[in-house]
């Protein structure tokens, strides 16, 4: 078999495919052979129709495509291992079928094109002695007082208050009921109209600014047990539900109770509560030391993307078509089942609409995580960088242990281990030949700040799609709220 080579856009190849005329042969008279043992034509058993009466009933253009479509099946197989080429995907015919069909003559040579998508190879330029800015991360001591206070506010008990108005701090008891402003929500009866899910009975509110939608709690301070009032408040823009937001919106409340907190001291008794550490100063000690940590991780971080995104300015890969709608599927795939293990309904939000939007608007990430991969790939087998035996099995045996009472698949494991290894230590490999200038954090613009979460995880199409799941007002509210008695 004849086969000749052509390099095609995209990181294709074509090929020139001649059939010899023994093979064109061969596999005509096969096909009606078999045709001939399986057709069921009237007066006639299977297996003793007569070839005339064959031709005739089926039709020399049925027989001669069966016989076409297996002759360009085996041809490109056979060019594909004789020519050791590795593709990727499913090969395409580059002829016209109707054409091969009215030049086919069994016994005579038979010539088409096909093409196939093969792996790109990077086009690299200069990647050591790059130079850029990131975002350094620091440690703020201020966040460890936070820490502290947000779990004594868990820790609060809730005391009941008489003979004041609420006031900003307490924990209010509420009914309330929302409708939308007039000239924005009338039906056609000219009534209001109700808020979805804009309603809520002895609902405990913490009377903090950002608690509810502006305007509500500053709306309530100053109310006494047994009041009611109108309330005008504004919806945010954006928000979780799109047909609220930026309306004005009345709603009316009736405040029931009011209670204020009983905050425990900061003390060693507090830190035994809240933690495993006897001390309140180990307790700090022990945040202090995350949060640097966190800081540290996200300043290398900011660093690695840096990096990678100067690393892909020095870089052209012709992407095959194929090798692209593989990862967006990947992707899809990990988002799809990162939402089912939240509780979400797939099906819901991978309708038949929403599927090609959401392909369409992960391509661009798609085609930046592939050349990332394949050019960091192709820097570490240039340099020879590589993750000993030993590295990739200690991590293993750690995160086995670490995950022993899961059904983890070893080898699997061991495959994403390495690759995770190898990745790191390319881009070690990297920065260490790179310049970096720090900068403060927020200084550079979105663009130039992109975090990994940002450029690496789920199409941000479905993270969308995902926050906006329909949920009522008093859903939507944090319920950190201390109970009476905790």
């Amino acid at each position: 078999m004849k086969v000749t080579q052509e390099k095609l856009p995209a990181s294709q190849i074509g090929l020139e495919i001649e059939i010899t005329p023994e093979k064109t042969k061969e596999t005509y008279e096969q096909v009606i052979k078999n045709l001939a043992s399986t057709a069921n034509i009237p007066g006639f058993r299977k297996g003793k129709v007569p070839r005339q009466i064959l031709l005739q009933r089926l039709g020399g253009t049925r027989i001669k495509a069966t016989a076409l479509e297996e002759l360009i099946q085996d041809g490109i197989e056979q060019a594909l291992l004789q020519e050791k080429i590795q593709a990727i995907g499913q090969p395409h015919l580059r002829s016209s079928f109707d054409e091969l069909i009215n030049n086919y003559e069994p016994g005579k040579p038979l010539t088409f094109a096909a093409a196939v998508d093969v792996e790109p190879e990077p086009n690299l330029g200069e990647y050591t002695g790059l130079q850029f800015k990131a975002e350094e991360v620091k440690y703020e001591p201020e966040q460890v007082d936070k820490v502290l206070e947000n779990e004594r506010q868990e820790m609060a008990t809730l005391i009941p208050v008489e003979g004041r108005p609420v006031q900003i701090g307490d924990v209010a008891v509420v009914d309330f009921k929302g409708v939308l402003a007039a000239f924005e929500g009338e039906d056609e009866t000219g009534e209001p109209q109700p808020i979805p899910g804009g309603e809520a009975t002895d609902f405990q509110l913490e009377m903090q600014e950002d608690k509810f939608i502006p305007g509500f709690v500053v709306g309530i301070v100053g109310m006494n047990p047994g009041e009611t009032k109108e309330i005008s408040a504004t919806f945010p823009d954006p928000y979780v539900n799109e047909e609220l937001a930026g309306k004005p919106a009345v709603f009316t409340v009736t405040l029931k109770e009011v209670k204020e907190k009983e905050l425990p001291e900061f003390n060693d008794d507090f830190a035994q509560e809240v933690s495993e550490y006897q001390t309140l100063d180990e307790l700090r000690a022990s945040l202090e030391e995350r949060f640097q940590k966190e800081a540290e991780q996200k300043t290398k971080t900011n660093k690695q993307e840096a990096l990678l995104a100067e690393l892909l300015k020095q870089v052209e890969i012709d992407l095959p078509e194929t090798m692209i709608q593989q990862e967006v599927d990947a992707m899809l795939t990990q988002t799809a089942m990162r939402l089912s293990q939240q509780g979400l309904d797939i099906k819901k939000l991978f309708t038949q609409d929403v599927i090609p939007q959401l392909r369409e608007r992960s391509r661009g990430e798609a085609i930046e995580r592939i050349k990332r991969s394949l050019s960091l790939r192709e820097i570490g087998k240039r340099e020879s960088i590589q993750v000993s035996e030993a590295e990739i099995a200690a991590r293993v045996q750690e995160l086995m242990e670490q995950y022993s009472e899961k059904d983890v698949d070893e080898e699997r494991l061991r495959e994403v281990v390495e690759n995770e290894m190898l990745t790191e230590k390319i881009i070690d490999w990297l920065l260490e030949r790179s310049t970096v200038e720090l900068v403060a954090e927020g200084s550079l613009s979105p663009a130039e700040t992109e975090t990994e979460e940002d450029t690496v995880a789920e199409p941000v199409a479905i993270t969308e799609t995902a926050e906006q799941t329909p949920q009522t007002i008093a859903e939507s509210l944090p319920q950190d709220t201390p109970t009476e008695g905790e």
